[in-house]
């Protein structure tokens, strides 16, 4: 759950920050600080600014922490317009890590600067407080970390409590913890469970095709590689949301791997550490499909997450098994570490037809998995993969990815057009923001989130993503593109 929100147009006084225990000041960026006359304790600011010899443009890239009269901690930060949104966003965390690591209760937010400015500003503090103000999950024998209750925000005001902003940092937070659960915990029965609650919980529909479903419908990918697992209690989960007047049909798909051995190609034991977070493209679709929803985006949404296991046993499929997938391909098993490609193929063959043969077909098709480390040895820690079926789409998607880092929107967009290849590495934005646009990416958990589980780069990479689009897309993809690739989203 969020912190609470009380905000107020006012500016902060001098008076109210010296009763805060925990306080982030966001200043507007400048040379100097004498334009900054109406923020409070601004003799500490400068005091700390002359004792480790900074000048205050350096705010923007390293903020200040100070001790107030009262007892409390204080943040100095600058946000840098001419900055990407990730590099804003990364010095709003570094500003807050201090404190967070106090465990407050409650935190002071304010805003200096114009209006305009400060209204922009609130919008992505709020959303860098509210990741890191929510735990995840621990089993530690020391008292769980509280998560921070309440926000008070001063200079900035938004009638909808800036709605938009925390439905996108829940979804966020959603997937974050479900990643985070260990893999005793998050099981396939467990998982299902879970989405089912939710489903309920968030009214939509919920609709399970399990083992003895799949073997009679012919889903031989699929069911390949749950057999390997006891109890057999693999399944692909079907959610859907259905608004009034739909002006698209959205099909989100999620590789759902609770944990990954390998199988008969069993993984060495350094790369097996780690894959219970196998699932995560399960949990990226899971939260994309809620935050598009609570911003009320007019699409029929429809996700499908098989939910699954890799395990190594005498029924697990092995090298040179031929199965037939539900589309009637028959395929020659190579390598049984590839069975986030074999259980996609019979989920995205189902996605594809759409939900009965009265529906319509979706317009988009999108796939999130954690498929292959091989883009890991290609691409680096911080680009993705993206696969299209048609180059408007990947540039598209490029674009998407670029505008989280660039602030030359223009100029990414001629970039992406000018290079139409078939694959495209694309920069991704390692705070989870980034995964809520179509182009997904891949979260970066010692990134955003202070209770964050210390990963190596290659575990924190946890999403590539991959295409694969209807013939009617491109009108669906460019309005989800133009809404959520907003500077300001």
């Amino acid at each position: 759950m969020l912190a609470k929100l009380n905000q107020t147009a006012a500016p902060l006084g001098a008076a109210t920050l010296e009763r805060a225990t925990h306080a982030v000041l966001v200043l507007p960026f400048a040379r100097k600080l004498d334009g900054l006359r109406d923020v409070p304790a601004l003799d500490r600011l400068r005091a700390a600014l002359k004792r480790r010899d900074m000048k205050a443009e350096d705010l923007a890239k390293t903020p200040i922490t100070v001790n107030l009269a009262g007892g409390g901690l204080c943040s100095f930060v600058m946000l840098d317009g001419g900055k990407s949104m990730f590099d804003r966003q990364s010095v709003l965390r570094r500003a807050m890590v201090p404190l967070m690591e106090e465990q407050p209760r409650e935190l002071v937010l304010a805003l200096f600067g114009s209006a305009e400015a400060r209204r922009e500003n609130a919008r992505e503090a709020l959303y860098v407080a509210w990741l890191n103000g929510a735990r995840l999950p621990t089993r530690r024998k020391k008292p769980a970390p509280r998560p921070l209750a309440r926000i008070h925000l001063y200079g900035a005001r938004d009638a909808a409590g800036f709605a938009e902003i925390a439905a996108v940092a829940e979804a966020n937070t959603l997937a974050r913890a479900l990643t985070a659960t260990p893999p005793n915990e998050l099981t396939p029965s467990a998982y299902r469970q879970r989405l089912r609650q939710i489903a309920r919980g968030r009214r939509w529909q919920f609709e399970e095709f399990d083992l003895r479903r799949l073997r009679r419908l012919g889903a031989g990918a699929f069911v390949a590689v749950a057999q390997g697992s006891t109890p057999e209690d693999a399944a692909i989960v079907h959610l859907s949301w259905r608004p009034k007047k739909p002006q698209g049909r959205l099909a989100l798909v999620g590789k759902g791997i609770c944990f990954d051995t390998g199988g008969h190609n069993l993984k060495p034991a350094k790369y097996m550490a780690g894959m219970h977070e196998d699932m995560n493209g399960s949990a990226v679709t899971l939260g994309l499909m809620q935050a598009l929803i609570e911003r009320n985006m007019p699409l029929a949404i429809d996700a499908w997450l098989p939910i699954a296991q890799n395990h190594l046993s005498p029924d697990a499929y092995k090298q040179n098994d031929i199965v037939t997938a539900l589309d009637g391909t028959t395929i020659e098993v190579v390598h049984t570490d590839a069975e986030g490609r074999m259980v996609l193929a019979d989920t995205l063959t189902l996605a594809s037809r759409g939900t009965d043969k009265k529906s319509a077909r979706p317009d988009l098709v999108i796939d999130f998995a954690t498929l292959t480390g091989s883009m890991g040895y290609a691409l680096g820690s911080r680009y993705s993969g993206v696969f299209a079926t048609s180059s408007e789409l990947a540039r598209l998607a490029v674009a998407a990815g670029e505008a989280y880092v660039t602030t030359r929107a223009a100029e990414v967009l001629a970039w992406a057009q000018k290079y139409s290849l078939f694959m495209y590495p694309f920069v991704t934005a390692c705070c989870g923001m980034e995964f809520m646009s179509v182009t997904g990416s891949r979260f970066d958990f010692a990134r955003f989130g202070s209770e964050a589980p210390r990963f190596s780069p290659r575990q924190s990479d946890l999403l590539w993503v991959v295409g694969t689009i209807t013939q009617r897309q491109a009108p669906v993809l460019k309005r989800i593109y133009e809404q959520m690739a907003e500077p300001n989203y």
